[in-house]
């Protein structure tokens, strides 16, 4: 069987009468002659059968039969992948649309997801606002959580729409990928392609009925969620915190870390003190289960009153602290006290007071080492 092949003529030797031919030169010559003949017939909108040469991370090459056209990774799906290996696979034969030419540039741009209908062109009449439906988890970012409600669509749920309660939220923590979840559909914009989706709001806002159900006064059981420097949050139910703040642990005792007093888990009784159903703030405290005492300290501790041995607890720019008597403490002010005394003094040490001040409001007994004999 014979064939027959082009070859193009290189060198001719008349007086020798011999060619020197190269078939690489032909066919690099029949390629290009191809090439320019479809350079010439291709057109935006057109579809075209190609062959995956090459996968890059952000996208594929796909030879046309001569031109090599650029498949970008968003272009391949309606859906959110991560890799083009996903969709196609080099040698793969594949149908695809040409979206955009640059004959000077020799570039041209080509799309799969746009040969079948673009799934967001009637979202609002598939995902009603206010409206309930069930997705699939797709990403977990530390601001939201992205959820697939069909092939193609995605929506966000914000961080500040997973919880009505007011804390910080991990989302990584209360989440996993491929998760099935049920939000409510909030806004829509089909320019922008984003959808935003709410999963507090699946629940009526706990929030309008905390006045009512947590009055200022009364008595509630909570258990210890976690811990600030400033204080404690308390969990009261599923949706409500409350915060026990360090001032309110202890009516004489100075806690320096709520830690001292409490253990996460723990579940305490406590006191409603305030309830700002807009701020999202519920304030209880632990001191006010018991009477107040600073009326009586008052009465115990007037003006003039001099503690022979009061025993140092503390030492800083501004004044001594020393204990009058268990859990109860004075500060011995700074222009009270001389400078050369407090150099020489050390925790545990004792010195001789007197009182100058109780205030009953603020819970602080003010003192002086300057006492005439």
């Amino acid at each position: 069987m014979s064939h027959t092949f082009k070859f193009k003529i290189i060198k001719l030797n008349n007086f020798r009468r011999s060619l020197i031919v190269s078939r690489k030169d032909a066919v690099q010559q029949e390629r290009g002659e191809a090439r320019d003949k479809l350079w010439g017939t291709l057109k935006i909108g057109e579809i075209y059968t190609g062959t995956v040469k090459n996968i890059t991370d952000f996208g594929a090459f796909i030879d046309l039969g001569g031109v090599d056209g650029l498949l970008h990774i968003t272009d391949m799906s309606w859906s959110r992948i991560s890799h083009p290996s996903e969709i196609v696979a080099v040698g793969d034969s594949i149908e695809v649309m040409v979206l955009t030419l640059d004959k000077e540039a020799k570039k041209v741009s080509l799309g799969l997801k746009q040969r079948t209908a673009d799934p967001w062109q009637d979202i609002e009449n598939r995902f009603p606002l206010d409206s309930h439906v069930k997705g699939k988890i797709v990403n977990i970012l530390p601001y939201g959580v992205f959820v697939e409600l069909d092939k193609g669509i995605e929506g966000l749920i914000h961080i500040s729409e997973i919880s009505w309660q007011k804390r910080t939220i991990n989302p990584q923590e209360m989440f996993s990928i491929g998760e099935s979840i049920e939000v409510k559909i909030l806004n829509i914009d089909r320019d922008s392609r984003r959808i935003s989706l709410s999963l507090k709001q699946l629940e009526s806002n706990p929030w309008l009925e905390a006045e009512s159900k947590y009055p200022v006064g009364s008595k509630v059981s909570g258990k210890i969620a976690r811990f600030t420097d400033y204080g404690a949050f308390v969990e009261l139910d599923g949706n409500l915190e409350g915060m026990v703040h360090i001032s309110d642990l202890d009516w004489v005792r100075r806690v320096a870390n709520p830690q001292e007093v409490f253990k996460k888990g723990q579940v305490v009784d406590l006191i409603v003190l305030s309830v700002d159903a807009n701020s999202r703030k519920i304030s209880l405290g632990l001191k006010q289960l018991q009477p107040n005492p600073w009326p009586d300290i008052a009465e115990r501790f007037p003006n003039e009153t001099v503690i022979d041995e009061a025993e140092i607890t503390g030492i800083s720019s501004f004044g001594v602290f020393v204990r009058i008597e268990k859990d109860l403490e004075g500060l011995v002010y700074s222009n009270e006290i001389d400078k050369e005394v407090v150099q020489g003094l050390k925790i545990g040490d004792t010195i001789k007071v007197k009182v100058i001040k109780v205030d009953v409001e603020q819970g602080k007994i003010g003192l002086s080492a300057n006492i005439q004999e």
